[in-house]
């Protein structure tokens, strides 16, 4: 199994949760000595790498790991919620955990 090497977050401006997911991201990277690349609305990465909805449509943002050996794992669609709030945190730990 590869070893990861880059945290990628697909995102747009007017996502919800998107520039605080973007930051949570960049902070795990940053303290797991992990590259990190935004892509802004890539639609071609989400279609072949993503979750998509029943329709066959893709959600953002979606956070994904980029391993050494080129393997892409998709690691989150959206900020988690917690009955009416959003659960930043959760977010966070879904991200650690996929890293391992």
């Amino acid at each position: 199994m590869g070893k990861p090497v880059k945290i990628v977050f697909v995102g747009a401006s007017w996502a919800s949760f998107n520039d605080k997911l973007k930051k949570i991201c960049q902070e795990v990277a940053a303290t797991r000595g992990l590259e990190f690349e935004e892509r802004e609305e890539d639609y071609v990465f989400l279609t072949k790498y993503g979750e998509k909805d029943e329709l066959g449509g893709a959600d953002i943002p979606q956070v994904f790991i980029l391993y050494d050996d080129g393997r892409v794992k998709h690691v989150l669609t959206k900020v988690p919620v917690v009955g009416t709030q959003p659960d930043f945190e959760s977010a966070r730990r879904k991200i650690e955990e996929a890293l391992g």
